[in-house]
């Protein structure tokens, strides 16, 4: 008998995947590897990597769906090697705008796009409404077009103040305030001038899950239109509560119903991608034709009876303050009562030992000195899950409260660590958490400082 290769240089399917040579190696980082290795290996080591991202299921921080029924799969991988398709995307289009009361004719198509996320179609949006904006005042009297604004709420999408930046467009934002926390209707108008392109709107700020009062701003927006003989508009963000609020609020008024609404962009509850192929489009597809009315009413409901389990739960600690609403999107956003012993970011921390990814954040200006824990509630987030949260939010609890205070009345360091550290020359190591708490401290006045809010999505 005669081998070709030896057992060293034989494929890894001869040995298990951990015995061969391949994990004894640091793959290449920001060049291409000069060797091929076996699929089995590549496979391995990518499914390991994945592993340090955490449960996507225990994901609280996003809004993406992280769960499918089995059919959708079948259908990505039935369709991941073909070209985008028209017909999937204009049914999709279609189906979305007679949800959101487009006044369109039974045989009147509806125009829109599908994009890769709500950022690119706010772009698409924003310069849409610039084009249009400078369209009319060249033909009014030749006004000058440089100096283009557009008026959000300080709780915008990061994605607002990139298309600002991007487009060369002035972004004027309403402050928020204590105990309210989504853009101010009248101050938004009032900020309005001949120059501003739109005014957006947010239907579920990622902050708390509020919705905008859309209504009461196209009908001040109506008034300041006939009062100036400006045509200002409106787009709404809705890419949280779109599919929401027709479904739980379908009496509630803040899509086409509204005159001066012109675009909405909503992100499809279905998972999130970037390749332009059917595997984006279909699963949305097969959504929209399987669940129907019926089915989503039946998902948003048990969602906000699962948000309600929770919210509840919470309160129940008498630790927390609940900072969302019960009517917009099913989620919880919660601040502590009392921040002496410890504040949001260490509970953030902590709760990630039992597997937990809650977002710890500042409020935007001007309530900077609002600290929230959020938790958005998805279709995959059961009673039992909610339960759970709450009983390690509470260990978490037990757990920090057992040690030294970390503030004083007046907001410096009192761990005893660091006391100890001044009045001895010995030096020792710190506890991970005193350490944690240090850099939280500096982070945070960092933040405060800089009168930003931490990226949330």
């Amino acid at each position: 008998m005669v081998l070709s290769k030896t057992a060293s240089e034989s494929d890894v399917s001869v040995h298990s995947t951990f015995a061969s040579r391949y994990v004894r190696t640091s793959l290449p980082r920001f060049r291409m590897g000069e060797n091929s290795i076996p699929k089995e290996a590549a496979f391995q080591i990518i499914n390991d990597e994945l592993m340090l991202d955490g449960n996507p299921r225990l994901n609280l921080a996003s809004f993406v769906t992280t769960w499918m029924e089995p059919e959708c799969d079948k259908l990505i991988m039935a369709s991941i090697n073909k070209n985008y398709v028209d017909m999937d995307e204009i049914g999709c289009v279609n189906i979305i705008a007679h949800l959101f009361n487009a006044p369109l004719g039974d045989s009147e198509a509806a125009v829109g796009v599908g994009t890769v996320g709500s950022s690119e179609a706010i772009m698409l949006a924003g310069l849409a409404f610039k084009r249009k904006w400078q369209q009319n005042k060249r033909r009014a009297e030749g006004k000058p077009i440089d100096k283009p604004n557009i008026v959000t709420g300080a709780n915008v999408q990061v994605c607002w103040e990139k298309f600002a930046r991007y487009f060369e467009v002035e972004l004027k934002e309403v402050k928020l305030r204590d105990d309210y926390f989504v853009m101010d209707p009248e101050k938004a108008v009032e900020m309005v001038d001949e120059n501003t392109i739109c005014v957006a709107a947010i239907l579920g700020s990622t902050l708390n899950g509020e919705f905008e009062d859309v209504k009461r701003l196209n009908d001040l927006l109506v008034e300041k239109n006939k009062e100036t003989g400006w045509d200002t508009p409106i787009h709404v963000d809705a890419a949280s509560g779109g599919f929401i609020a027709p479904f739980l609020y379908p009496e509630l008024e803040w899509d086409f119903r509204l005159p001066l609404v012109k675009s909405i962009n909503i992100n499809l509850p279905s998972p999130s991608t970037s390749l332009r192929v059917p595997a984006k489009l279909l699963p949305q597809y097969y959504q929209l034709i399987r669940l129907g009315y019926e089915g989503y009413r039946n998902v948003m409901e048990n969602c906000r009876e699962n948000m309600i389990v929770l919210k509840e739960g919470l309160e129940g600690t008498g630790s927390f303050k609940i900072v969302s609403k019960d009517d917009g999107v099913p989620l919880v956003a919660f601040s502590l009562k009392d921040h002496h012993r410890h504040d949001e970011f260490e509970i953030s921390d902590l709760l990630r030992r039992y597997g937990w990814i809650v977002p710890a954040y500042t409020m935007p200006a001007d309530a900077q000195h609002v600290t929230v824990l959020r938790v958005v509630i998805r279709e995959d987030f059961s009673r039992t899950l909610a339960e759970r949260l709450v009983n390690d939010i509470q260990k978490v609890l037990h757990e920090l409260d057992t040690l030294p205070s970390k503030l004083t009345s007046n907001g410096t360091i009192e761990s005893q660590a660091v006391e100890n550290s001044q009045k001895s020359t010995i030096t020792h190591k710190k506890s991970d958490l005193e350490t944690q708490r240090e850099i939280t401290t500096i982070w945070r006045k960092f933040v405060m400082d800089r009168k930003k809010t931490t990226s949330v999505c």
